[in-house]
C-alpha cells in the first residue's frame, strides 16, 4: 500500500474519531439549543482564562481528597412555577411502605426545578426561622474556619450557596422573589452570563436582604423553608460539618455536630445499622458525586406535641424543637464537649459529650397512653448537591409536620403505616422512640378496618403485621 494511501486512511480515521467525540460530548452534555449556557456565562477562551475546567461528570472522582478545581457547569434551564403560593398545599410525603424494613440509603435522582419546595406555610416557618436567629444566634446558624492540613472552612461555599439560591429562586418563583443586580457590565458571575444578584426581596413579607452586606448562611437560610448544611471533604476523604444553618431540627443542635465528620455525625448518633449497611456506600456516593446529578431522599419519625393550650404559640407543633419528647433543648446530660485545634489559638464549640436527658421531658414520668390528636407524622426531604466552585456538597433538609388525625383520614394510610412501625427492628424501634407512641397502633388499625369496611378505593386488604 502507497504511503500516500496510507495517510489518506490516517486522516479519515482521525475525522471519524473526532466526529464520535463530539457525539459522546452532546449526547452528555445537551444541546446548545436547548437554552443551558455555562455558569456566568463565560465562553471557552474566559473559562481557560478564569481558570474553571470543562466540567466532565466524573471530575469528582479523579482527584485527591480534599482539593477542588471550579469547574464551569452547564445550568438547565428552570421552569418558573406561578401558582399562588398562599394556596400550595404542602407536599404529602408518606415514605413507609407494607411488610418488612429495610434499611437504604433510599436517594433518588431530583429534578432541578425541585431544588427547594415552597408552600402556603412559607410565612409560618419564616417567622419560627427568624425568632431562632434572632435569639439563639450562633447555636443554630455557624460557618467554621478553616482547619489548616484537615478541612478548609466554609465561608466560600456559604457565599456560593446564597448566590445560587437566589439565582434558582428567582426563576423558579418569579412572584415570589424578585432579584436585584449589580450593573451590566460589572461582571458576569451571575447564571447565564448576567451580572451577579445584589439583592433579593421575598415579596409576600417585604423583606429585602442584601447578599453582600451581611453573612451569607444567615441570609440563605432566611430565603427557604428548608434548614441548611454544608459539607467540605478533608484532606482524609472524609465530609465535614463546617457550617449549618439548623434553625428547625426537632431533636439534634448545631453545636453538637459542627466540626464533625458525617460518619462520626451518624455514629454518635446512633443510626441504626449504619456502620453494617450504610457507611460504605455513603462515603462513597459521596466521594464520586458530580455537580450535574443531585439527589434527594425522605426519612420519617414521629412526634408527641403539647396540648394546644400548653403549646407555644409561635410553635405550637414543635416544628423546630421537639420539647414535649426532648425536653429543654439547653438541658443535656454530661459536660458540653470541645473540639480541639491548636491553630485556631482556643476552643470552639463542638459535640457534647452528654446526651438528653429523658427526665426534663413532658412525657419522662407519664404512664398514660399517647393521645392521637397529639402525634405528629415528621418528614423530612433532603436534597444534596455538589456545588461547582468550591466542590462543597449541601444538604437542604425539609421538614413537613401532619397531625395523625388528618392521616388516618388517606386513603391506605392508616394500614400502611401501622405494618410499617410494627416491621421496624429493635434498633429501629429504638431510634424512633417507638415505645412512647406504640398505642396508636390500635388507633391506626381501627381506621384501617373503617376504610375497609367502608370500601374505600386503593386501600390494601391485608392485616397490619
Amino acid at each position: 500500500m502507497s504511503s500516500g494511501l496510507i495517510e489518506h486512511w490516517r486522516l479519515i480515521a482521525a475525522l471519524l474519531l473526532c466526529g464520535a467525540i463530539l457525539v459522546v460530548r452532546r449526547l452528555r452534555g445537551g444541546s446548545p439549543s436547548r437554552g443551558r449556557t455555562l455558569s456566568g456565562g463565560l465562553t471557552a477562551s474566559e473559562k481557560h482564562t478564569a481558570g474553571l475546567k470543562p466540567f466532565h461528570t466524573d471530575a469528582s472522582a479523579a482527584r485527591e481528597p480534599g482539593e477542588w478545581t471550579p469547574v464551569a457547569f452547564e445550568y438547565p434551564a428552570i421552569a418558573p412555577c406561578r401558582e399562588d403560593v398562599s394556596a400550595v398545599k404542602p407536599v404529602p410525603y408518606r415514605p413507609f411502605k407494607w411488610g418488612e424494613y429495610h434499611v437504604t440509603m433510599g436517594i433518588r435522582s431530583m429534578p432541578w426545578d425541585e431544588w427547594t419546595e415552597l408552600d402556603r406555610e412559607f410565612a409560618h416557618f419564616h417567622r419560627i426561622r427568624e425568632h431562632r436567629i434572632q435569639t439563639r444566634g450562633d447555636k443554630v446558624v455557624q460557618v467554621l474556619p478553616e482547619r489548616p492540613g484537615l478541612v478548609k472552612g466554609a465561608h466560600d461555599a456559604a457565599v456560593e450557596l446564597v448566590h445560587e439560591l437566589a439565582e434558582y429562586l428567582s426563576r423558579r418563583y418569579p412572584d415570589v422573589y424578585r432579584a436585584t443586580r449589580v450593573d451590566a457590565g460589572h461582571d458576569g458571575n451571575g447564571w447565564h452570563g448576567q451580572p451577579s444578584i445584589k439583592d433579593i426581596t421575598i415579596i409576600p413579607l417585604g423583606k429585602t436582604y442584601g447578599l453582600e452586606k451581611g453573612d451569607p448562611l444567615t441570609i440563605a437560610s432566611l430565603l427557604i423553608q428548608e434548614d441548611l448544611a454544608i459539607m467540605i471533604e478533608g484532606t482524609d476523604g472524609r465530609y465535614y460539618l463546617q457550617g449549618g444553618a439548623i434553625l428547625i431540627p426537632g431533636s439534634w443542635r448545631l453545636r453538637d455536630k459542627i466540626g464533625m465528620s458525617l460518619d462520626d455525625i451518624h455514629i454518635s448518633g446512633t443510626v441504626p445499622q449504619f456502620e453494617s449497611k450504610l457507611q460504605l456506600s455513603m462515603s462513597r456516593h459521596l466521594k464520586r458525586m458530580p455537580v450535574d446529578k443531585p439527589i434527594v431522599r425522605n426519612n420519617y419519625s414521629f412526634q408527641v406535641v403539647a396540648p394546644r393550650d400548653k403549646a407555644d404559640p409561635l410553635d405550637p407543633d414543635e416544628l423546630a424543637w421537639c420539647k414535649t419528647m426532648k425536653g429543654d433543648e439547653d438541658v443535656v446530660e454530661g459536660q458540653p464537649g470541645f473540639l480541639r485545634n491548636e491553630d485556631f489559638g482556643a476552643d470552639y464549640p463542638g459535640h457534647s459529650a452528654g446526651h438528653f436527658s429523658a427526665a426534663h421531658s413532658d412525657l419522662a414520668n407519664s404512664s398514660e397512653p399517647v393521645d392521637p390528636s397529639l402525634v405528629r407524622l415528621r418528614v423530612e426531604r433532603q436534597t444534596l448537591r455538589r456545588l461547582p466552585k468550591t466542590g462543597a456538597i449541601v444538604f437542604t433538609i425539609r421538614v413537613y409536620l401532619t397531625p395523625l388525625e388528618e392521616l388516618v383520614k388517606e386513603p391506605d394510610v392508616p394500614g400502611r403505616l401501622a405494618s410499617a412501625i410494627r416491621s421496624w427492628p429493635g434498633d429501629v424501634a429504638k431510634y424512633k422512640a417507638r415505645s412512647v407512641f406504640e398505642n396508636i397502633l390500635e388507633y391506626l388499625d381501627a381506621h384501617h378496618q373503617r376504610q375497609l369496611d367502608s370500601h374505600v378505593e386503593g386501600v390494601t386488604r391485608q392485616r397490619c403485621e
